[in-house]
């Protein structure tokens, strides 16, 4: 089985998949707000991410009213050198990017129709009461929410598994928060790095951070990954990243809170094969030739007579040469074998061994 290194053999069990290190990367598409705030756009969002072969789809469940309240002082308004939503009403934003509670039951449905696992990040315990209404199998706690510990503890009492990202945390963030976890009985618990800048930008992602966190707190690890693009996301599986969060929507044109870095569907597909690939390829330690490389073996260079020659002639670097295939003579015993003689007639195309020396 494909494993990496330095990452302990915990797995979680979302739905009918064992989430972990020896197991294919569970790549979990996040549609947040790029459905735009059209239902026919969200269900389309869910049957392309359905096509793409990943398993999962990720909401985030709020309102405005239970994330923020309507103020408007400089607390309440992003920063404005911030590049998507700088200037923008906290309220205002999470109104806009926020998909309505009675949308969920259908784009569960939907997710549910393809096969796909749907889940969510819930923001307050009313969310967590729609989500284990809906029958949610798998919990996200997403990074602003790490330090909320009723939540956390509302949601451990579930029993589902928990999914932890850590933008913006420390140590004693997931320290704490993974604490709370386990002292409500639940160890289904998964740590993801992340960034919570949007974009990200690569030499932000820090991913040597993933296998420190998957050893620190022996739980499974992952990426909540927000940079442009998949290189990132498929560099952590090599760093023992079991999960891959990645938003998603169905052409940045149609613009939207999230599209600036947000995945389009091929892409996505992209992710899905090509952190299979990079998870295959991981392997297991191993220096020397593997049974596909046979026929590469057997066509390495080997010394071989290339002139037709008698018993007595000397050996030379024109009558005996390193050539392709395998057969003869290590290469190592050239300067060994010049200068003697050959011990019997030998035609071209011989692989010289020491009875002819």
């Amino acid at each position: 089985m494909p494993s990496s290194f330095a990452v302990p053999e915990k797995s979680i069990e979302v739905g009918p998949l064992r989430v972990g290190v020896h197991h294919r990367p569970f790549v979990a598409a996040e549609m947040s707000g790029n459905h735009n705030g059209d239902l026919g756009r969200a269900l389309a969002i869910v049957d392309a991410i359905a096509e793409t072969g990943a398993p999962a789809i990720k909401l985030q469940t709020y309102t405005a009213d239970t994330i923020t309240i309507d103020a408007d002082g400089p607390a309440f308004r992003i920063t404005d050198s911030h590049g998507l939503w700088g200037g923008r009403n906290l309220y205002s934003l999470y109104q806009q990017a926020h998909t309505p509670w009675e949308w969920h039951e259908a784009i569960f449905a939907r997710a549910r129709e393809h096969g796909m696992i749907p889940f969510s990040s819930p923001f307050d315990a009313t969310a967590v009461d729609l989500l284990e209404d809906l029958g949610a199998e798998v919990y996200k706690i997403a990074s602003l929410e790490i330090g909320d510990i009723p939540l956390l503890r509302t949601v451990a009492r579930t029993g589902k598994p928990v999914i932890l990202s850590t933008g913006a945390a420390d140590a004693a963030d997931v320290d704490l928060a993974v604490e709370a976890l386990r002292a409500e009985g639940n160890d289904q618990i998964a740590v993801l790095g992340c960034t919570s800048s949007y974009p990200a930008t690569a030499e932000a992602s820090n991913l040597r951070t993933i296998p420190v966190l998957a050893d620190t707190w022996k739980v499974v690890a992952g990426l909540s990954d927000h940079t442009k693009g998949i290189g990132v996301s498929v560099a952590a599986v090599a760093f023992g990243a079991a999960i891959l969060e990645k938003h998603v929507t169905l052409r940045r044109v149609d613009g939207g809170v999230d599209s600036d870095f947000s995945l389009e569907p091929e892409e996505l597909k992209s992710l899905v094969d090509e952190s299979y690939a990079a998870w295959r390829a991981l392997g297991e330690v191993h220096v020397g030739p593997t049974e596909s490389e046979a026929e590469s073996r057997r066509l390495r260079r080997s010394l071989f007579v290339v002139e037709d020659v008698r018993a007595g002639d000397e050996i030379t670097e024109a009558n005996v040469r390193s050539i392709r295939p395998a057969g003869g003579l290590e290469p190592r015993y050239l300067d060994i074998v010049l200068g003697r003689t050959f011990s019997q007639d030998v035609s071209r195309g011989t692989p010289l061994s020491w009875d002819l020396v």
